[in-house]
């Protein structure tokens, strides 16, 4: 995947992902996107940030609730608070600049088998969250 600001980004995802990902295929396609917008004909664009709100909506997700971008925020706090995981992991998961102990941005780490266990651990977290089951609080505490 390649970033706003055109650097490559690796997306490491866990086994549900990938899962959920292979079920859709058969609905969405060989395209370059998974979910593109019903407003680009040969589907190069992505589906729009109001495109998702509005199916939000739809769901009766409002507003006071939860936006789009509020998931990778909820994301960023149960990573760090819940599971423990270190905050350079989860920025550099969200595509974010991340400082080195130097100070500068972009540290050009991956961290990938780091980013594949969390993200892993994330899915199983969501997964335990669905079926009810206690879900354990920060590792690190």
């Amino acid at each position: 995947m390649v970033t706003k600001t055109k650097t490559q980004h690796i997306v490491p995802l866990s086994k549900q992902a990938v899962e959920i990902l292979q079920e859709l295929q058969p609905l969405t396609g060989n395209g370059r996107y998974v979910f593109p917008s019903a407003r680009s004909p040969k589907g190069d664009k992505p589906m729009s940030d109001n495109a998702i709100l509005a199916a939000m909506r739809r769901m009766e997700i409002s507003k006071d609730e939860m936006s789009g971008h509020g998931f990778r925020a909820m994301a960023q706090t149960i990573l760090d608070e819940v599971l423990g995981f270190r905050p350079d992991y989860i920025e550099h998961q969200l595509a974010h600049a991340v400082r080195d102990p130097n100070g500068r941005a972009y540290n050009r780490t991956a961290h990938l088998p780091e980013r594949r266990k969390m993200m892993q651990e994330w899915s199983d977290y969501l997964d335990n969250l669905k079926t009810g089951k206690v879900v354990s609080s920060n590792k690190n505490a």
